[in-house]
């Protein structure tokens, strides 16, 4: 029995965010799993530039890597997450992690770059809140510790 595998369903219901840009950056992929994520229609995304959801002071930095992966065909973020900050269509910053995928063409050229995305900033804010209070109660101990 074979079962085929509708691609489009499978995108369309996933949870996680998938967005695909092409070549140049441009999104071509955007599932109800990104709107809701970054907040953007799928109209509002389609066509646009992948700036549309980069922090302003992380896009040289995006840009430089995307057109590394383009011209060379390698990313290290197929198998390694990467967390990065995000920005949501109301301007708070989101943090996410993703991994991606390089779509190719019939001469293996790198056709697309697909991002499986997750938000993670609810996770993200309670370790940083972690954080803070481990190292405000290292120091309390710390200060305790001293001689008198």
């Amino acid at each position: 029995m074979s079962s085929a595998i509708d691609f489009d369903q499978l995108v369309q219901a996933v949870g996680d965010a998938i967005v695909i840009s092409d070549a140049q950056g441009a999104i071509t992929l955007w599932n109800p799993a990104a709107e809701r994520m970054f907040g953007f229609t799928r109209a509002e995304a389609l066509g646009n530039s992948l700036d549309l959801i980069i922090p302003e002071r992380q896009r040289q930095r995006h840009w430089d890597g995307y057109q590394k992966t383009m011209d060379t065909g390698i990313t290290r973020y197929g198998n390694d997450v990467l967390r990065v900050p995000a920005v949501h269509k109301d301007g708070r910053t989101l943090s996410i992690a993703f991994t991606v995928a390089l779509l190719h063409t019939a001469d293996n050229k790198v056709a697309a770059i697909v991002a499986v995305i997750r938000d993670e900033t609810s996770r993200f804010v309670e370790e940083r809140s972690l954080r803070k209070r481990l190292a405000e109660l290292e120091a309390k101990l710390a200060s305790s510790n001293q001689p008198a």
